[in-house]
């Protein structure tokens, strides 16, 4: 069986993980001949192709981004994209296609399952907002970088008596923002889920100071205001509609400083929290749904995405984990605000 494996959408800690499983487990236990597809869904659009056997992936597992290389391609955003991949699959041969990825790469899965092409899917995201899994792989990396920056923002923001607004990814969910803000005791978490106000946000500042301790502000890039208006550095458009965020940091220390007097500095971590070596949980968590995937592919369990439920590594259909995005509930965000202020 001679199958493909293909990357898309942003990078993240743990990619290099589920190739090195899917090529070795189905090498060694299926006999798969694998074909690596180069960036994201422009490989099959394209008929971008590299070998993949196992001695191409010894030494990747502590390697963070992707061998195979990615882009946000979306083949149903080009004329005759769907086609062109579906001969290009043929032309090479291809039995199967493991596509790992988020929301857009999984939707494309989705939607190439729906016509026939035999596909399984792999959840990538550091966002960890996809619907039907408990945690996809590269959040945890994600979240102990930002954690890791908190801790060191907290040292300098007493010594220099500063409130310090540290900008995460989220573009919709704001997991990254919750989970090191709990973890790295940051004063307040802003959320795209929960629009904020600016003037409570003001106020717990000054109660901050007050107790004598320099606030600590993590803001996921997507948050907004009450009033809306999210900060927009680029309007342009990528294949999948999304505009490029970024910006709410440098305008939300901007506000607090002009209202409260007390000089406000941010911090945009963006790409490196991305970056880097993986986490051991996502090196596990990305391994255990490589070697499931090869499994679904060897047993024809098509149209299926890896999902961590538990402990367990189980199947469920793509539509299912595609069909909306999995965001912070209001009760998870009341429930952790308890460790704020």
């Amino acid at each position: 069986m001679r199958v493909g494996v293909l990357t898309g959408g942003g990078d993240c800690p743990g990619l290099n993980a589920v190739i090195r499983a899917v090529v070795r487990r189905g090498v060694d236990e299926h006999d798969f001949e694998v074909v690596g597809f180069r960036d994201g869904w422009r490989g099959p659009l394209e008929g971008l192709t590299m070998p993949l056997g196992i001695e191409d992936c010894r030494g990747i597992l502590p390697k963070g981004g992707t061998i195979l290389g990615s882009s946000r391609t979306n083949p149903f955003a080009v004329d005759g994209g769907v086609e062109r991949v579906r001969e290009n699959l043929a032309a090479a041969g291809i039995d199967a296609l493991v596509a790992i990825g988020g929301e857009d790469t999984l939707g494309v899965a989705t939607r190439l399952a729906e016509v026939g092409v035999a596909v399984v899917g792999v959840p990538k995201t550091i966002d960890n907002d996809l619907s039907g899994t408990d945690f996809t792989f590269g959040f945890d990396t994600a979240v102990n970088i930002a954690t890791e920056a908190i801790d060191r923002l907290h040292t300098t923001a007493e010594s220099h008596h500063r409130v310090l607004v540290v900008e995460v990814m989220g573009r919709h969910a704001g997991w990254i923002a919750l989970h090191s803000g709990i973890a790295g005791g940051a004063s307040i978490v802003l959320i795209p889920e929960q629009p904020y106000d600016i003037d409570e946000v003001c106020r717990l500042v000054e109660r901050r100071f007050q107790s004598e301790y320099a606030p600590i502000i993590v803001v996921s890039e997507g948050a907004t205001a009450r009033e809306g208006d999210p900060s927009l550095q680029e309007a342009d458009l990528d294949d999948f509609g999304h505009v490029r965020l970024g910006g709410i940091g440098d305008r939300l220390a901007r506000q607090i400083e002009e209202r409260t007097g007390k000089e406000a500095r941010s911090v945009v971590l963006g790409h490196i929290q991305r970056g880097g070596t993986p986490s051991a949980f996502d090196r596990w968590l990305a391994t255990r749904m490589g070697l499931q995937a090869a499994d679904a592919v060897a047993e024809g369990d098509f149209g299926t995405m890896m999902a961590l439920r538990g402990s367990a590594i189980v199947r469920i259909p793509l539509a299912d984990a595609t069909g909306e995005l999995k965001l912070v509930s209001p009760e998870e965000y009341a429930e952790a605000e308890v460790f704020f202020g």
